[in-house]
């Protein structure tokens, strides 16, 4: 035993693993001692017989040793090996320790053993469990349930391992089998015994029991008493003596009835009168049952509800998934339904666990049975989970967060989303079901969550359609009956119309041309027409009812050969209007990517996966639909002006259409074309014509700008004309095109926002100078009061004319004007002030009171009773409302403005971003500098946005420039920057600047680049007040190296002539930042490095010396001198290091022997010895300097090769001589001894 004991040890393990490693080990051990032990003959017999005492003293571990064995035990250790017998004991006794997991190593140990071996008999090990188990009555609670455990899982251990049904083979040396009908009937009638003791362990000991009827069933036919034992365990559960019906009985009838089905007539006896039929799932048992699944008896005799006592736990019983099994059985086990699952879950849950007077934990109970039915109900049996009870209790918990269930409520909506994920065919099932009879249309509002939005998103797109399906058919639900509800029936439109808009809205819904096609013509539809009679014969879903193409939804054949009824409201037919608009603005702002003809991909933006414009696919549907005179009317009517007008359009964009695909301006014209038709919708969208008050004027100027700037057919243009000089000249077509835009911007809404952002992306191309200057004079800041006269009188022409004209003026008129609205506006505050002060003394006079002249009042005050006070009192307060609601309207009119600049600033941000290298950009600079310093701080962020993250990361640069142009741009830059203040401000003057430096440079104007930092570079060194930093010149040297060096001359005199002491170490930072990133240098470019690096080394050591010389010289300004140094000799270094010309160009910049010298003196000196920082920087200058010397006169690996190639050769050419010489030839002449002699020059 003393091999096996350190085994058991690690079976109290909390770890599983150890624990099962554990176990395997021990068994595999007592396997091998069983293999080799062999029992004596007649063991069995005279050990049965004989009644001796071993004397042997166990470790009982938990129960301590006992004097004496009883017949089972000696019996077990005489056919076992002695360490299988202790183990056995052990084990069995083992099962009742409290001690971490020894309760689950013994019992997995156990049943293992009892498995495997076939010297023990069922009877044995029973009376080995029953007698360690044994409970008295002067045991603590806690030892009273330890031994319950112990006896439990003793049984399990029986059940598990097969020895409570084995028959073969018999025990050794014996005929008696390993189990009998008495051990077999005594094990399982203890189980009940144990769930009868105590309530906690019923469910544990019927799992037990019912796995127990399993392997009786799957026993062989070997197993003669099988059916004895069958019969005897459930007499002795369902017979006279059988109490009332709880989830154990339930759950141990239906396994029965599972099993021996053959075998009704016994059930319906021993299942009687509690359950009839002898079916516990049949529908006339479902009402017992769910008083019974509620956990409240049911007595035999009686349909009442009997108390048990039992204590709620928030595992469900496993009755439950039994039952599952039984009425919904999984698709792999080849099993029929036992009965109605719709019914069982309406009484059995739905009425009982989520009925009104339900208490919470019966409602957990309740959500954990509806998720796990959830995973094996088909779509088409949804419905039956979703029942009434079931959704109100959902919804009330998942609406609010501190109901007690709203976690679990929460997981109910996330395994719904799962599911969908799984089968995105079950999403229109799901949504049904939200959104139904016992749901709610308003779901996700109601519930604060996005959970049919969520399921939308999950969808195919057969799903979306029958989803549109769906909400079509509840367009003229209810309509038929005798006294409709047409509140309800408005409502319901109004919903419908919104789930539509929701649709199309929602970004990760997979769109389909078919059903987007089919939500925008029902909108054109009940929004702009009215229709008189259904059409069969229709291609629009509106006017055929539901009959809508097979391509998008194949089910829908349903036709109603009558109007909507009732019809629709006007504000329904204004929503459709309002919402067939939103749908247009998000469909114009969606890319698809489709594919042409010859099988490449395209990416559009605004249209169909044909190319067309959803725009014009509407109004195709509306052309189609006018033709239609008998089955629907326009709602709107036009006169013969504005049909002169459409028609003129039309035409336009006939016209538009023509411009061939490679043409370069197919792009621009379909943006004319987008804006026209955008315009001629609007018209159709405006029922009254006081509603169509700018858009007839609209399509004027687009149809006017589109015709001249794609003229129909160039040769037959009429020659032009020069105007008079009293006459205005003609805008440009684009330009008027722009200012449409612009006028569709200030209506704010989200459709012409889309339709001018797109629409100007596209004709970015063709914009020119005037449309920029018309851009940007949007943005110049106005009066307030101005506005609201604006606003008021609608002056749209006025306000284009002060546009074009704003462009013109310079900074002196920009700042003499702001200078005049300043005291426009003071007067203006004296003029209202004058006006109130007027209008107060009027009421005062009318009530009999004076103007106040420093006299007393008195008297005045006597002569007015209370209701003159009272009247006086509203006048006064009306006359201060009314100033009130003047200023409220001056700051809604400049909230107004400021929307729209930010509207004017996306066209600008379009703009760069599609013409990145469209040299007008230089032009918004300085505008866009001007925003960024603005009181308004939307615009001002956006404007910095712009550019910072728009204009300074644009990889391309103009390929076209006006030199002169781009170099006054970037002198006002520096001249701003030297007086602009802020750190922000002066930052975005830099982006814009490094801007314009890369375009010079580009197109190789670097001279005035460099005369504009070297400039600003001489302000920030010697001017004290200047606002310049160092960061303004470290970003230009490290984007543009190159050109930085040719300002090295003015970087390495700025440190001499630093204002103080800190500009100077900031111009040392600007060396090294040079130095860092300098190039390769070119052809000729040794030399100027060379240098550089002599002055840059002059300087250096002059500067250090002065400090030695001088006591006052700060240690600070010495380290940066120093660092600059080392910096220069380290890249010295590394540009030597490249070739051999490269070493001799730069041969002796830096001298050893000076910064020897310079340390001694700095190591001498009072003040700096004591600085090692400065000292060993110093050394390091000195050290680099020698090794760079050194390396020179040492030749590199190249020259040592190319040298000894000559040596080769001179010695060659030396025995050649030689050996001529022997042979009498001639000696050599003076020109071949001149030769040799350089040759051994060389080698030398």
């Amino acid at each position: 035993m003393s091999t096996t004991l350190p085994l058991f040890w690690d079976l109290s393990s909390a770890d599983k693993k150890k624990r099962i490693d554990a176990s395997a080990k021990l068994v595999g051990t007592l396997q091998k001692f069983q293999a080799a032990f062999v029992p004596k003959p007649g063991a069995a017999t005279g050990a049965a017989e004989s009644d001796e005492t071993s004397g042997e003293e166990e470790d009982g571990d938990e129960d301590g040793g006992r004097p004496h064995k009883t017949e089972d035990e000696v019996l077990i250790d005489a056919l076992n090996a002695p360490d299988v017998a202790y183990s056995i004991r052990r084990l069995v006794r083992g099962l009742a320790s409290p001690r971490e997991s020894s309760r689950l190593g013994f019992a997995v140990a156990l049943t293992e053993l009892l498995s495997r071996i076939t010297t023990v008999s069922s009877a044995q090990v029973l009376a080995l469990v029953l007698d360690a188990s044994r409970v008295s009555g002067s045991l603590s609670g806690q030892e009273e349930r330890d031994l319950l455990l112990a006896r439990l899982f003793g049984l399990a251990a029986l059940v598990h391992s097969g020895l409570l049904l084995r028959t073969a083979p018999p025990l050794p040396h014996s005929a008696t089998p390993p189990s009998t009908l008495a051990a077999c009937t005594d094990a399982l009638g203890a189980l009940p015994e144990l769930a009868r003791a105590k309530s906690w362990l019923a469910e544990a000991a019927y799992r037990v029991l019912c796995a127990a009827l399993d392997a009786l069933a799957a026993a062989s036919a070997d197993l003669s008493w099988r059916d004895e034992a069958v019969r005897a365990v459930l007499e002795a559960e369902f017979g006279e003596a059988g109490g009332a019906w709880t989830p154990e009985r339930v759950a141990l009838a239906l396994r029965a009835q599972r099993l021996w089905p053959e075998r009704e007539a016994e059930w319906r006896r021993m299942w009687a009168p509690a359950i009839k039929h002898g079916n516990v799932l049949h529908s006339a048992n479902l009402a017992a049952l769910a008083k019974v699944l509620r956990e409240s008896g049911v007595e035999d005799d009686e349909d009442v509800v009997k108390a048990s006592g039992r204590t709620w736990k928030p595992q469900v019983h496993f009755v439950w998934d039994d039952i599952l099994d039984e009425l919904l059985p999984p698709k792999d086990s080849g099993r029929t339904p036992k009965g109605s699952f719709q019914e069982f879950f309406r009484i059995v849950v739905d009425e009982s666990l989520f009925a009104g007077s339900a208490s919470n934990e019966r409602k957990y109970w309740g959500f954990v049975i509806f998720q796990r039915a959830l995973s094996r109900v088909k779509a088409a049996d949804l419905p039956m989970l979703f029942t009434k009870n079931f959704m109100r209790t959902w919804i009330n918990h998942l609406s609010h967060f501190d109901r007690y269930l709203h976690s679990f409520a929460k997981q109910i909506a996330t395994s719904i989303l799962a599911a969908v994920q799984k089968d995105p065919a079950l999403g229109f099932a799901f949504i049904l079901q939200l959104t139904g009879v016992h749901g709610n249309q308003q779901f996700d509002k109601l519930t604060k969550t996005k959970t049919v939005e969520s399921i939308l998103t999950t969808m195919n797109a057969e799903g979306i359609a029958s989803y549109i399906q769906h909400l079509l058919a509840q367009v003229d639900e209810d309509s038929s009956s005798a006294q409709p509800d047409i509140q309800v029936i408005n409502a319901r439109r109004a919903w419908i119309v919104e789930q539509f808009a929701a649709l199309v809205r929602h970004g990760a819904i997979p769109k389909d041309d078919g059903w987007v096609q089919v939500i925008l013509d029902w909108l054109v539809v009940h929004g702009i027409f009215i229709v008189k009679k259904k059409s069969p014969k229709s291609p629009f879903s509106a006017v055929c009812s539901l009959r809508i193409p097979a391509i998008v939804l194949p089910n829908a054949n349903v036709q109603v050969q009558s109007p909507p009824s009732p019809p629709f409201s006007d504000g329904l037919r204004e929503q459709c209007r309002e919402r067939l608009l939103s749908c247009l603005a998000d469909l114009t702002q969606l890319s698809v990517v489709t594919k042409t003809a010859d099988d490449k991909t395209q990416k559009l933006t605004g249209a169909a996966s044909d190319g067309e414009f959803w725009i014009s696919r509407v109004l195709q549907t509306i052309q189609q639909l006018e033709q239609d005179t008998k089955h629907v009317k326009l709602a709107a009517e036009f006169d013969e002006d504005e049909l002169e007008k459409l028609e003129q359009a039309r035409k336009a964009i006939a016209s538009l259409k023509k411009v061939q695909v490679q043409d370069d301006r197919k792009e621009s014209a379909r943006g004319a074309e987008l804006l026209l038709q955008s315009f001629i919708l609007l018209l159709y969208t405006e029922e009254s014509p006081e509603q169509r008050d700018t858009a007839p004027l609209e399509v004027i100027s687009c149809t006017d700008g589109a015709s001249r700037l794609f003229p129909e057919s160039p040769k037959k243009t009429k020659k032009h004309i020069e105007p008079a000089e009293d006459e205005k000249p003609e805008p440009e077509p684009i330009d008027v095109l722009v200012d449409t835009i612009i006028g569709c911007l200030e209506k704010g809404t989200a459709y012409m926002r889309a339709v001018s952002n797109h629409g100007f992306s596209l004709l970015s191309a063709a914009v020119k100078d005037s449309t920029v200057d018309l851009i940007l004079a949007q943005l110049e800041r106005r009066d307030p009061s101005e506005l609201v006269a604006d606003s008021d009188e609608e002056m749209d022409v006025d306000e284009d004319e002060d546009a074009e004209g704003g462009s013109e003026d310079d900074d002196a008129d920009s700042s003499s004007s702001g200078d005049i609205d300043d005291s426009e506006s003071e007067e203006g505050n004296e003029e209202e002030n004058e006006e109130l002060r007027k209008k107060i003394t009027e009421a005062l006079r009318a009530n009999g009171i004076e103007a106040a002249t420093g006299l007393s009042d008195d008297e005045s005050e006597e002569d007015l009773d209370d209701d003159q006070m009272m009247a006086m009192d509203e006048q006064l307060a009306q006359i201060f409302k009314d100033r009130a609601r003047g200023k409220g309207k001056e700051e809604g009119a400049q909230r107004e403005a400021t929307h729209f600049k930010n509207r004017v600033l996306d066209l600008l941000d379009v703009f760069i971003k599609r013409q990145p290298t469209s040299p007008l950009i230089l032009r918004l600079l300085v505008p866009l500098l001007a925003l960024t310093t603005s009181d308004e701080k939307q615009l001002s962020e956006k404007a910095a946005g712009l550019l910072k993250s728009r204009i300074s990361k644009l990889k391309e640069v103009p390929t076209v420039l006006d030199a002169a142009e781009a170099t006054a741009a970037l002198e006002d830059l520096h001249i701003r920057a030297r007086k602009v203040h802020a750190h922000d401000a002066l930052a975005a003057i830099s982006h814009c600047s490094l801007y314009v430096a890369r375009a010079l440079l580009h197109t190789g104007a670097d001279a005035p680049v460099l005369a504009a930092y070297t400039a600003s570079l001489v302000d920030f060194t010697e001017r004290k007040a200047s606002n310049l930093n160092a960061n303004f010149f470290t970003e230009f040297v490290k984007r543009h190296p190159s050109a930085a060096w040719g300002m090295r001359s003015a970087l390495l005199a700025a440190p001499g002539k630093a204002v103080n002491v800190y500009r100077q170490g900031q111009a040392y930072l600007l060396l090294q930042t040079l130095l860092n990133h300098l190039p390769p240098p070119e052809d000729g470019g040794l030399e100027e490095v060379a240098t550089f690096t002599r002055e840059l080394q002059e300087a250096l050591h002059g500067v250090l010396s002065a400090a030695c010389d001088a006591d006052t010289a700060p240690a600070a300004n010495l380290k940066e001198s120093l660092k600059l140094a080392l910096v220069g000799t380290r890249t010295t270094k590394r540009l030597a290091a490249k070739s051999e010309a490269a070493a001799r160009v730069l041969a002796g910049t830096w001298d050893a022997a000076l910064w020897e010298g310079l340390h001694g003196r700095l190591a001498a000196h009072p003040r700096f010895k004591s600085l090692g920082a400065l000292l060993g920087m110093c050394k390091q200058v000195a050290q680099l300097a020698q090794a760079q010397a050194s390396s020179e006169k040492k030749p590199t690996k190249r020259a040592e090769k190319e040298g000894g190639k000559v040596k080769e050769k001179a010695a060659k050419s030396k025995r050649k001589a030689e050996a001529e010489a022997e042979a009498g030839a001639v000696a050599p002449t003076v020109k071949k001894a001149k030769r040799r002699k350089s040759a051994a020059k060389d080698a030398e």
